[in-house]
Parts: C-alpha cells; structure tokens; sequence
C-alpha cells in the first residue's frame, strides 16, 4: 500500500469518526432538551438557548419576574448532566468571601494555620440566584471565576471545577432592591436569556400537572443521564474546534459588531440614536462560539448564516448600553438588534 492511499484511507477513517460523532452529540442534545421540556413547562426558547450556551462553554444570565422556572431549569440542567451543584442566595449583605470561600486560622497539634475552607463557587454548575439582589463589590467576586475558572485568596489561586458554568437568575431591574449588574460582569456572561410569561395553554398544563418538584424529581429518578456525560460536554466543545467558518461569514460577524458601535461608518440611524457604546471583543467570541454549536446539532462541520442569527439577540442583548432617549422612547435591546438583522 502506498503513502498516498494509507493517507486516504486515514482520512475516510476521520470522516466517518466525525459523522459518527456529530449523531452521537445530536442525539445527546435532543435526549437533555426532551428531557428538560418534561421538566419545565413551555418556555422552549429559554431552555434551548441556556443549552446552546452551556455546549459552547458560556455562562448564562436568565432574566424573568419570579416563579417563571429559572430555578427549577437551572437545577435540572445540574441534575441531568451529573454535574455537582451550588446554590447561592444573593442578598444584599451578602458578601464577597461568602461566595469564593476564606482561609480561617486552625490550631492542630499545637500549630496555628490558615486553611482555605471553599466557597460554595466551587462546583461545576453555580446557580447565582437573583444576582442583581446583591451589591456591586459581591458581584465582582464572580469576574475572576467565570473568566479564568479560577479563584484567588489572600495570595493563592485554586483551580474551579470541570466543566465549570454559572447560571444567574436575576429579576427586572424595574422590581424592588435590584442592582444593575456592571458591564464587566454582564460581558462574562455568553447569553442573557430572556423568560416571557406563559401562555394561557401553558399556565393550564402548569396548574393540571404535578407539581414541579415532583415532576422533577421523578424525572431525575428515571433519567438515563449519568455523571459520565459530562465527558459529552467536553467532547461536544472538542467538535466546535472542527466546524469550519468562511472567512465570508467572519466578515459578517464583524460587520455585525460595528454595526452596533455608535459613531462608526456602519452604524445606522438607530444605533446612533438610541446606543451609549456597543458591543466589545467578547460579543464577537460568543456569537462565533454559540452559532457552531447549532451547527453541531444539525449534524454539520459548516457555520451557516442562519446559525449566526439565531445567537444574535441573547449574545449580544446585554452587551449593548441604551441612552436617555432609547429609556424615554421605550427602546429596547432586542429592538435594535432585530432592525440590525433586517438590514442585513
């Protein structure tokens, strides 16, 4: 056999490796989104975005009025992938070293040493419940964490989990004791995704069906997902690496981000009108990131167009800033994205 037919066959080999990878992951994927769809009632946009972000690596904020099922997605998510889980209570008197963990003083054997008792950050799913709750300074014990998967105390740094991803829940910013989250904080997150009231069908299911926690118990006792799945998620982030992107499409990307920056050639009326700044660097990463992931789970290697749009809204809501006139006209984020991806 020569060189030139081993190197074909080791390719055939690859290509069929591939395939047989990517129905395995499709699989995956649908089998947890049913799973999930057991679980939660409606809220189906919700569910697959938080999804596509956690298969990407992302972290995700999830914004609704209370008792819409952010919790109960969160905790479910955690549960079907065998991931370990903590849950974080954000208040106002919160503090930083409540979330990250300290080092206390203890005597053994007549010796004082410090010793790092761990922070409840230190697992691979951290729901952050209500994080808007807490003050500014406790938000930022988060940064380090989600964009380093690291935490550093008193000199040390200690290595978080893997897989490791936060999913915050935080509710209006109109509600009662809620803090704006900072830009820096609010641009570690992937996706910023939004739950809308249910429906009158879907409130009917709600109040005919079991409860949630029971529903969601008996879900988590017949599931066929065990803690050996998390090496799907690694394999699936592994696979992102292999979708191809047209430098075409990477254009598109970019022309997309300067689209959204205020006093740029490209900028439109309406982002000139209604935009403090637009979205940075990490905007770009995310909608590239997540849009492979759609492709991943259509069972291909190419990044489509339709894969780009389908990630623009909650990558990129919470990274552009409104100004006075788009608060008083009523303006919202997802406004301005949509008359972005109509010109396009």
């Amino acid at each position: 056999m020569n060189e030139t037919m081993a190197a074909g066959m080791d390719e055939h080999l690859s290509k069929d490796q591939l395939s047989r990878n990517l129905q395995d992951i499709s699989v995956f994927f649908k089998k947890l989104k049913s799973d999930l769809k057991a679980t939660i009632i409606g809220q189906e946009e919700a569910v697959n975005n938080t999804l596509v972000a956690i298969f990407a690596g992302g972290h995700v904020l999830l914004e609704g009025a209370p008792g819409l099922g952010k919790t109960l997605m969160i905790k479910t998510i955690a549960s079907l992938l065998g991931c370990s889980f903590k849950r974080i209570q954000f208040t106002p008197d919160l503090m930083p070293s409540d979330v990250t963990g300290t080092k206390i003083l203890v005597e053994e054997n007549g010796k004082k040493n410090f010793v790092f008792n761990e922070g409840p950050i230190f697992a691979q799913v951290v729901l952050a419940d209500e994080i808007n709750r807490a003050t500014p300074r406790t938000q930022s014990a988060l940064l380090e964490a989600m964009a380093e998967g690291t935490v550093s105390i008193l000199g040390d740094t200690m290595q978080l989990p893997s897989p490791f991803f936060v999913l915050a829940t935080q509710n209006p910013l109109e509600l009662e004791g809620t803090f704006p989250l900072p830009e820096a904080q609010l641009d570690r997150f992937m996706f910023k995704v939004n739950l809308p009231s249910p429906t009158s069908e879907e409130l009917k299911m709600i109040l005919t069906q079991k409860s949630a926690n029971q529903r969601s118990c008996e879900k988590f006792a017949s599931s066929s997902f065990a803690s050996e799945d998390i090496q799907t998620i690694k394999k699936f982030k592994g696979m992102l690496d292999q979708v191809l992107v047209s430098p075409t499409l990477v254009d598109i990307i970019v022309r997309y981000i300067e689209s959204l920056t205020p006093n740029t050639k490209y900028a439109p009326k309406v982002v000139n009108t209604y935009l403090r700044f637009g979205p940075g660097p990490r905007g770009a990463q995310a909608i590239l990131a997540s849009a492979k992931v759609y492709a991943v789970i259509d069972g291909r290697v190419n990044l489509s167009l339709e894969d780009i749009k389908k990630v623009l809204l909650p990558a990129l809501r919470h990274r552009i800033s409104l100004n006075y006139t788009a608060e008083s006209a009523r303006v919202n984020a997802d406004d301005i994205l949509n008359e972005i991806m109509k010109a396009k």
